[in-house]
């Protein structure tokens, strides 16, 4: 007999208004220009045209969307933290680019059906409480026939490495599913498999490179909301052993042999023909 799970559903709405917190927190554009690649590769392998409208969700301080605003593409981005959309329209001033930036949830997305020629997500959307409705909302406003470029970090990467560190010591939501299941192909196919007519996944890396593993923990301690929110939750007490976890990865992802950092990361890039 299989048994019944009486375990109550994760509150979604209050999990959002937590991420939201903690996105806010530190300041994802620090770490968002160091990975500007991922996004400039994402637009290639979407072979962007300059007369298509782009959609960037979870856009962030806007790589994904002002890499295919230099393109020529007619681009909004969309994010529910308003300090890093007020970076993301400071840099498309200073590079002299047109792209509308407004404020806008993965999950409820504020456009019409089959509005866009081509969605983008980098590194953001993955991070949705709710991975059913965000990738149902991200296949309703792309046209039939366009495409969803998606950058996701991989279970085995570093980053999901990191995030199972993290997980030991802050123990997730019970009944949430991990963001990196969507750097996978078959949770990709789960979730879009609706509305897929052609995946094309690939894994790749992007490289952090720092003067030490200290200094790359002291620097996402201070700007990448999950590891502040991470050392904020097991306290002075905690610190010391959540730190050590945390370089004890790094060297073992560590390929430096100067004292530096240089840490390999693996993340799947998915590009999604819409049926």
């Amino acid at each position: 007999m299989t048994a019944i799970d009486t375990r109550p559903a994760p509150d979604l709405a209050a999990i959002k208004q937590k991420q939201q917190a903690t996105w806010s927190s530190g300041d994802y554009h620090m770490i968002g220009t160091q990975i500007l690649i991922t996004s400039e590769r994402l637009i290639e392998s979407l072979d962007l045209r300059s007369t298509e409208r782009v959609l960037d969700v979870a856009t962030g301080s806007g790589n994904a969307a002002l890499a295919a605003a230099r393109h020529g593409a007619d681009v909004i981005g969309i994010d529910y933290v308003p300090s890093l959309l007020d970076h993301a329209r400071k840099r498309a001033a200073a590079e002299v680019v047109e792209v509308t930036f407004q404020e806008g949830d993965a999950e409820a997305l504020p456009f019409e059906d089959g509005s866009f020629d081509v969605v983008t997500s980098v590194f953001g959307a993955m991070f949705a409480p709710d991975q059913e409705r965000t990738a149902a909302e991200l296949g309703r406003v792309t046209r039939s026939g366009g495409r969803i470029g998606l950058v996701a970090h991989t279970p085995d990467g570093f980053i999901g490495h990191l995030f199972k560190v993290i997980s030991g010591h802050v123990p997730p939501t019970p009944g949430l599913r991990s963001p990196i299941l969507w750097g996978t192909e078959d949770r990709l196919r789960e979730l879009f498999g609706g509305s897929l007519a052609e995946l094309r996944a690939r894994k790749r890396h992007f490289v952090f490179r720092y003067r030490t593993p200290d200094a790359y923990l002291d620097y996402w301690q201070r700007w990448y909301g999950p590891t502040l929110k991470a050392f904020e939750a097991v306290g002075p007490a905690g610190e010391p052993a959540l730190r050590r976890d945390l370089l004890d990865l790094v060297a073992r992802f560590n390929v430096a042999d100067d004292g530096s950092m240089v840490v390999p990361s693996e993340y799947l890039e998915a590009v999604i023909t819409t049926g």
